[in-house]
């Protein structure tokens, strides 16, 4: 019995946190968005893995590997604005947008709206320095593709 309980208490080893690359940063952004409303749903993940794939010319395991180590970088992420500076600082201003394009297709993956995940773009975006009515433009595009 007690090796029994002891097999049930083995943790299975961890995969190592990835090192932040302006990839896996725009990746963990897009899972941080998603979980703002303290919901992670399936919608959700499965639009991050589209965003992955055509951002990156990734499969579909591909960007399902991708996202599950964003998921990883975003458990141990301590500085949003360090991750929204590294993909700011790597991409200009025209591919900015079509990252927050991206971050509100994660937000109306599920079909419902929500403030916090709403707010999380806002300050995201600002983060990145994208201008609010250029947000709202991406909001509208996002809008059109669902």
């Amino acid at each position: 019995m007690n090796r029994l309980i002891a097999y049930f208490k083995r943790q299975k080893p961890q995969a190592p946190v990835p090192q932040v690359t302006p990839h896996l940063a725009l990746g963990a952004l897009l899972v941080h968005v998603a979980k703002a409303d303290d919901h992670f749903v399936l919608e959700e993940l499965t639009q991050i893995d589209r965003i992955l794939a055509e951002r990156f010319g990734l499969k579909a395991l591909e960007a399902a590997k991708m996202r599950a180590d964003c998921e990883r970088l975003e458990r141990h992420m301590t500085d949003l604005g360090e991750y929204a500076a590294l993909v700011r600082d790597s991409v200009e201003y025209e591919d900015r947008l079509s990252i927050v394009e991206a971050l509100w297709r994660v937000v109306l993956a599920d079909g419902v709206q929500k403030l916090a995940e709403e707010q999380m773009v806002h300050l995201v975006e600002h983060m990145l320095g994208v201008e609010a009515h250029h947000s709202e433009e991406a909001r509208a595009a996002a809008e059109s593709i669902r």
